[in-house]
């Protein structure tokens, strides 16, 4: 299987969307390389990197849904080599 390393950047304007964003990054774990959350108070939002190593569609899919979620913005770099 073919698959692409990729980061998703999220910033959180909305702290409830907080619990549903990790309920769908967990189903997703399997996936996921790491992540790191950046608090930054002073605008009231906090920046997510979530890298990750899977199939197109399935990096395509998650960003989908979390693009779904209500107070997110999300934006996803792909790798321009495959990897099986």
């Amino acid at each position: 299987m073919d698959t692409r390393v990729a980061v998703i950047s999220i910033i959180v304007e909305d702290q409830n969307a907080v619990e549903t964003l990790n309920e769908v990054l967990h189903s997703y774990n399997t996936f996921i390389i790491g992540r790191m959350g950046i608090p930054y108070p002073k605008k009231h939002i906090c920046i997510i990197s979530v890298a990750l190593d899977a199939p197109h569609d399935t990096i395509s899919a998650l960003s989908g849904k979390i693009g779904k979620i209500n107070g997110l913005s999300v934006k996803t770099a792909f790798s321009k080599l495959k990897s099986n």
